[in-house]
């Protein structure tokens, strides 16, 4: 039996050998290569990640706190944002948008980016605070060099902790061979961030968990770069330190359009709360992992971390956590679906939730959550339906009096941001009195056009049609609501 072990650990040893080549060759610490060679010995296992109904239970309503009865903490939270940091993920391009920069970078609202808004933001906290509160950005090595030079033109920003940080690139895996992806067009496609999970280790080998800590900063509020709902609370902060929590994910009530995400559950092995990805659901559990009655709330992937629990945990680990490993089948060049297919080796930031006893959950208002993952979304912040305060909030119009939009817009003419904005090259119409707004086929719309009630449009043509200017359309005036567009 233990020949058989060795055997088997050497046959792990020759096959991670290039990998472990390659990355030497990039300059990856052996931190690094430790943590992708535990990944790939799962995948040379068989291992796919995946957690069944066998191995945890529900999470009912209840069991978690509710930030709706927390006011009374904020005097609390307030008196230690000396002791906090904001940190964005923002390794992200936006590909599936059709952008080849930070994600981040894109306009989203009266000419400024999720980094103008966010920046603004930070500063308005500080000025109105009287404290330093550093903003910190996690940037991949394909949105570094880019972000850099947008912060560099906001005066007064920098403190003593970098504004920065890189997160690390793990090999793309080709999945017939279970070799080092190759892509001699663009060697840069040959690699892959391994997900925002790995955002601890990174803190630690790039040494900015140390200043921070040395700084006097505890505790860590981290979000996605792209969700403008994601802004400091203090009732939050409140809870997190007078709790003395190691870690605290920010859950929301899941609704059909969230059946697909991330969903938090307990381990029956030890009542931990734990992260379950859709990529890690069995197929045969698939309507079941979809279903928001049973499983209600789901990770908005904003999380708060105590940084002197992190640093314990790393310190005792040789600066590794080992999260749930996550199998990304992609192709090579993401832009190319006929290019080789490979594996992603990733994980979830938010999967950390499992490792730290007394980890939590608190249930949020959807407003802390409002991402933009497509053009729909995009098209629904340029809208009425939306408006700034004077703290650089994206808040939902106090006006509409309706609940949120849905919008469905034809993938073929509106999936890239360079088609939205050629066919809205106005900006949106008003949206604040929509419900629900689809269309199908090539329409282009001019300034001030108004869409009221539950509308669809549908061109037949096979040619672009324009709604002209001023153009009102009213759903409850159409037959079942639908526009229909012939020759």
């Amino acid at each position: 039996m233990a020949r058989k072990k060795l055997h088997a650990e050497k046959d792990v040893t020759e096959k991670f050998k290039p990998f472990a080549e390659k990355m030497k060759r990039a300059g990856l610490s052996s931190i690094i290569i430790d943590t992708f060679k535990y990944y790939y010995t799962l995948l040379l296992k068989g291992e796919t990640g995946l957690l069944t109904k066998k191995d945890i239970d529900p999470v009912k309503p209840g069991e978690i706190p509710d930030l709706e009865r927390m006011d009374n903490l904020f005097n609390v939270g307030r008196s230690v944002l000396h002791k906090v940091a904001l940190i964005k993920l923002n390794g992200g391009l936006g590909t599936s948008m059709g952008l080849e920069r930070a994600k981040s970078l894109l306009k989203v609202r009266e000419g400024m980016s999720f980094l103008d808004i966010t920046v603004k933001q930070v500063l308005g906290y500080r000025e109105k605070y009287g404290n330093k509160m550093p903003l910190i950005l996690m940037n991949s090595f394909r949105t570094e060099e880019d972000t850099k030079k947008e912060l560099a033109k906001y005066d007064g920003l920098a403190t003593d902790i970098p504004l920065t940080f890189l997160q690390h690139k793990v090999p793309k895996i080709f999945q017939d061979s279970l070799t080092p992806a190759e892509w001699p067009q663009d060697p840069a496609l040959e690699w892959n961030p391994p997900g925002h999970g790995e955002i601890y280790t990174a803190l630690a080998t790039s040494g900015m968990l140390k200043k921070l800590i040395d700084g006097g900063i505890i505790y860590a509020f981290i979000s996605n770069s792209d969700n403008l709902g994601a802004v400091m609370d203090a009732r939050i902060l409140g809870y997190f330190a007078k709790s003395n929590l190691p870690f605290l994910m920010e859950v929301a009530d899941r609704r059909e359009i969230d059946k697909k995400g991330g969903h938090i559950a307990r381990l029956k092995e030890n009542g931990r709360l734990v992260l379950r990805e859709s990529a890690q659901c069995p197929e045969d559990e698939k309507n079941q992992f979809q279903d928001i009655h049973t499983y209600r709330y789901f990770n908005t992937n904003s999380i708060w971390i105590n940084l002197l629990a992190l640093k314990d945990h790393l310190d005792k680990n040789n600066d590794m956590i080992l999260l749930p490993m996550i199998r990304n089948p992609k192709t090579v060049d993401p832009r190319d679906g006929s290019s080789p297919s490979v594996y992603q080796i990733e994980t979830a930031m938010g999967a950390a939730i499992s490792i730290f006893e007394k980890a939590d959950a608190i249930r949020v208002s959807r407003t802390r959550f409002r991402p933009v993952k497509q053009c729909n979304d995009l098209l629904a912040l340029w809208s009425d339906c939306y408006v700034r305060t004077d703290d650089y909030r994206v808040i939902q119009n106090p006006k509409r009096a309706l609940r949120t939009l849905v919008l469905k817009l034809d993938n073929k003419y509106y999936k890239m941001v360079d088609q939205l904005t050629a066919r809205f090259p106005e900006g949106a119409p008003s949206l604040i009195n929509c419900e629900a707004f689809e269309i199908e086929g090539d329409v282009r719309f001019e300034g001030n056009v108004i869409i009221k009630g539950k509308v669809k449009i549908v061109n037949h043509t096979g040619r672009q049609y324009i709604i002209t200017k001023g153009t009102i359309i009213d759903g409850p005036k159409l037959e079942n609501g639908v526009m229909e567009i012939r020759d």
